[in-house]
């Protein structure tokens, strides 16, 4: 898939600026001016979808500071348009843009569920929690649709198999009958995004994603329905979002969450690129202060991936962050977040082919 766009260019709706070229990408173009002929800007970028055949839908992990081992991502690209998504470099190895690729070429396993079923009738499978739509969120519009991840859902709703669910989306509503059933078997969390309350910074920031109002109603009807739900404040931007951290807790608390965390913002890859031009067109005035609080936690770098401290940065910054978010969480009086993953495991139960051939019963 050729890419359309080249040079930047606000698009309503779509969060990155530019097409930017993926780290793997042997050739490059950039847009030159030579006085004869100019190139007509188009209004807006059209959305691909495609089918993504994929050969296994559970992904091992080994990263000491995730919190999950088992991950599920029913889709690869994300119409949310989150700017900062860390997921974005993971286009580059389509052969295709971090930016408005990542937004608008999308992919969907459509044997997601036929895979899971087979994986988890493996004999030697060993039932851990499943984390749902880590990478990109599960319930992004695409799934409005297709239900991919409500195909999941019932799968591990049937098999009794634990499972936790991170997003941004009030479309998980639609899903609220499978996770109370889960629910009532200590088989689920959900974590609610929440990266600010004011509605200004979404559109710009995150222009696909529900309103802070919308996920504050999704908080409060997850747990009326007895759904365990937490906030996750992510990601704290320096000089953009991070003075609303206390609001964002409170807020959330008040509706019925239960736990909380926050991420301080990731730059890996190319996102970098793209944070600094969302800076340089939405907040020229503070941008490079922006980027310097983010170097001050990062150790003079726009990003450190080491395992430990890529999530929470370091510095004198960075541990201000944690001092007021660890002292709002006692205020309030939110549970550990890592309580979210303690999920029942000895009710699994591996599907059962479609037979008539009865089991013997040992």
């Amino acid at each position: 898939m050729a890419r359309r766009f080249i040079g930047h260019q606000h698009f309503k709706g779509r969060g990155a600026l530019s097409n930017l070229a993926g780290r793997f990408d042997s050739k490059t173009l950039e847009p030159v001016d030579d006085g004869w002929y100019q190139d007509e800007v188009p209004d807006s970028v059209n959305e691909t979808v495609l089918p993504d055949r994929a050969r296994s839908v559970i992904t091992s992990n080994d990263s000491p500071d995730v919190g999950f081992d088992l991950s599920i991502n029913p889709y690869r690209g994300c119409s949310h348009a989150c700017v900062y998504c860390f997921a974005r470099p993971s286009h580059s190895y389509l052969g295709l843009s971090p930016g408005l690729d990542f937004e608008t070429k999308l992919f969907y396993k459509d044997n997601a569920v036929s895979l899971l079923e087979a994986e988890l009738a493996k004999p030697r499978y060993v039932c851990k929690p499943i984390a749902l739509g880590i990478n990109t969120d599960g319930y992004q519009p695409l799934e409005k649709r297709l239900e991919i991840t409500r195909g999941i859902l019932s799968v591990l709703a049937r098999c009794r198999h634990p499972v936790t669910v991170i997003t941004k989306s009030a479309l998980i509503l639609r899903d609220i009958d499978l996770l109370a059933e889960l629910a009532r078997d200590r088989l689920v969390s959900v974590m609610v995004s929440v990266t600010s309350l004011t509605n200004d910074i979404k559109r710009t920031l995150e222009p696909r994603t529900a309103s802070p109002q919308a996920r504050l109603r999704v908080i409060q009807q997850l747990a009326a329905a007895g759904v365990p739900v937490g906030v996750m404040v992510a990601p704290v931007i320096p000089a953009i979002t991070d003075h609303e951290m206390e609001d964002i807790l409170a807020a959330s608390r008040e509706a019925g969450a239960s736990c909380a965390s926050y991420v301080l913002l990731r730059l890996p890859h190319e996102v970098k690129i793209l944070f600094r031009e969302w800076l340089t067109e939405h907040y020229p005035d503070r941008a490079k202060h922006v980027m310097s609080l983010i170097n001050q936690t990062r150790g003079g770098k726009d990003y450190d991936s080491q395992f430990g401290v890529r999530m929470r940065g370091t510095g004198p910054y960075a541990e201000l962050l944690r001092t007021r978010f660890e002292l709002a969480s006692r205020k309030l009086g939110f549970k550990d977040s890592s309580d979210r993953h303690d999920l029942a495991t000895d009710l699994f139960r591996p599907p059962t082919p479609a037979t008539p051939q009865l089991s013997l019963g040992f």
